[in-house]
């Protein structure tokens, strides 16, 4: 079993910044992907960033958020952030963090953990 607490959401004005941090605790994680995901009001849950647990240049982003978002973790610490920079009133959604096993993936289904989420909200 994995327990993934986000933390770092709030609210910001557009081309700001936000760092969102997610902590892991309850099992190895080395042969895991953390990924990224977000949900906005009224729409599907859709990926945002992963990355290896044990391979930190195994990632990858959503096009949308390619150039503006870094994914990073620190394994020490247990740790998976999402950088965010030059954000966007689009941007806005609840975020989530998630574990499943294997490389990173874009799709939901591989990912067996997640979190409660953090409220992202960028005013234009």
């Amino acid at each position: 079993q994995v327990q993934l607490v986000e933390s770092g959401g709030g609210l910001v004005q557009a081309g700001g910044s936000l760092t969102l941090s997610c902590a892991a605790s309850g099992r190895n994680l080395y042969w895991y992907s953390m990924g990224w995901f977000r949900q906005a009001p009224g729409k599907g849950r859709e990926f945002v960033a992963a990355i290896s647990w044990s391979d930190s240049s195994r990632n990858n982003y959503a096009d949308s958020v390619k150039g503006r978002f870094t994914i990073s973790r620190d394994n020490a610490k247990n740790t998976v952030s999402l950088q965010m920079n030059s954000l966007k009133p689009e941007d806005t959604a609840v975020y989530y963090c998630a574990a499943g096993p294997g490389v990173p993936s874009t799709s939901t289904s591989r990912y067996d953990y997640w979190g409660q989420g953090t409220q992202v909200t960028v005013s234009s």
